[in-house]
């Protein structure tokens, strides 16, 4: 016994050709449904013409035109009252009337859920639908993805989140849930409104800042990838510190001069993609060379003052007064040089050298009518914190250029995002600790073996503080 040949695969299964009878049936049954339509056709022809002749030759006919109008009436109001009384809904059990439900119900329906922005990142494994997993375990939480980076790596991806969650969401029940999903070395952190610009224009523009001035390349840094410790090695010491390059939580990068910028993070390995972030806004840095922007703004003193010296000008400080610092320096009296040095000055060329580079924080000078400097303040970068210094020539001393600085470089600070500002001073430096309190922020004070460390807090309490150039001429 053989097997019957099976049709190929993708063509049309063989019909078996019907009988003489059956082709005699199928005939008689389309020549009696015919007959029956034709009959219907009739039929509907003779009582469309009975009706006609009621209406035009009987006494009653506009009368049956009225009725049958009234009634076609009354069919379709019905039937818009009934179609809004129970109007048609998916397939599924029906909602109870909104008079039936409770308040709560309509006010949760009325009114948006409370929500709260998170940053997460994770490491998934390079398959198909590793990522899908874990949108999907987000999804599951009603959490919203707002926007994700995909970091490649070489047997692995590393995918960063802003996501939008439900308020009352734990922190610890959506890190189970991606951790659920496959992902690995999971990180949160809470988000801000500033989070949700899109990451190529928040590059864009950071290296805007950087471009115009050389002391925004550490903030440049921090706002791109957090809290990251800053440490910068001078060419002797570069050689010591090794060669640029990526290796987990620490990242190496050439900057001019033959010196080498190492940035660190806790528990938070680097990618190449953000060592390839961090290495173009340092090859930038390089490339356009030292740069300060002309800012400054005019301070009015009390007449008489200072022998009669009443114009004066507070800008930003570049390596090329270096030699009008030097001056000032020289003219202040060796007590002034302990107090804002903490000894004595032997080599004021060096430290005016490291000082005014706006590559390790920002300087600011006032500027007397005749082209002296009478006092300079820095702001030296110290990871989410910056370290405050001032000097001010003996003869300029208490009129409040101090202060003025001071504010200045909070300002400075704040706008940087950095958290806290310090000065180091000693323990009986009275005019800085008074000019210290003036700035009206929240101050903490350490002392250890005659020096005093005051620490002002910037966060919640820098928009007491004034703009650094309120006035720009």
């Amino acid at each position: 016994m053989t097997d019957s040949p099976r049709p190929l695969q993708g063509s049309r299964p063989h019909r078996p050709e019907p009988s003489r009878a059956q082709r005699r049936l199928a005939r008689a049954d389309r020549w009696r449904r015919s007959a029956v339509e034709l009959a219907g056709v009739f039929v509907a022809v003779a009582a469309a013409d009975l009706i006609a002749n009621v209406v035009v030759h009987g006494h009653d006919g506009p009368v049956l035109l009225a009725a049958s109008a009234a009634a076609l009436l009354a069919t379709a109001v019905f039937h818009s009252w009934w179609a809004h009384r129970h109007p048609h809904g998916p397939p599924g059990e029906p909602l109870p009337p909104a008079a039936d439900r409770p308040v709560s119900d309509a006010l949760d329906a009325a009114l948006p859920e409370p929500t709260r922005l998170w940053r997460l990142r994770t490491t998934v494994s390079d398959a198909p639908g590793s990522l899908a997993a874990v949108c999907t375990a987000l999804a599951a939480l009603r959490v919203n993805i707002l926007a994700l980076q995909t970091h490649p790596l070489p047997a692995a991806t590393v995918d960063e989140f802003l996501l939008r969650t439900p308020q009352a969401l734990p922190r610890a029940t959506l890190t189970e849930a991606v951790a659920r999903a496959g992902g690995r070395e999971i990180w949160t952190d809470p988000a801000d409104a500033h989070d949700l610009v899109d990451v190529p224009t928040h590059v864009l523009a950071l290296a805007t800042r950087t471009a115009l001035d050389t002391a925004e390349l550490p903030v440049a840094l921090r706002q791109l990838f957090g809290q990251v410790t800053i440490r910068q090695f001078p060419g002797r010491e570069a050689e010591r510190a090794g060669a640029p390059r990526l290796a987990g939580t620490v990242m190496r990068l050439p900057a001019p001069g033959g010196e080498l910028i190492e940035l660190s993070r806790p528990h938070l390995p680097f990618t190449p993609t953000e060592f390839a972030r961090a290495k173009a806004l340092v090859e930038l840095d390089g490339l356009l060379g030292p740069r300060v922007p002309k800012v400054s703004d005019r301070l009015r003193l009390p007449a008489g003052s200072a022998g009669g010296q009443a114009e004066l000008t507070v800008r930003r400080a570049a390596p090329a007064d270096k030699a009008a610092a030097l001056a000032l320096h020289r003219r202040c009296s060796p007590a002034t040089l302990r107090r804002r040095y903490h000894g004595p000055v032997r080599d004021a060329d060096r430290y005016l050298d490291h000082l005014l580079d706006p590559r390790h924080g920002q300087s600011l000078t006032v500027e007397s009518a005749d082209g002296r400097l009478v006092a300079l303040a820095h702001l030296m970068w110290d990871d989410d914190s910056a370290e405050l210094a001032v000097l001010v020539e003996d003869a300029w001393q208490r009129r409040g250029l101090g202060l003025d600085l001071l504010r200045r470089m909070a300002a400075l600070a704040a706008e940087a995002g950095a958290g806290t500002v310090y000065a180091v001073t000693q323990a009986g430096n009275t005019a800085l600790i008074a000019a210290m309190r003036r700035l009206e922020l929240p101050l903490d004070y350490q002392v250890s073996d005659g020096t005093l460390v005051i620490t002002a807090h910037l966060a919640g309490a820098a928009e007491q503080l004034p703009a650094a150039w309120p006035g720009l001429v």
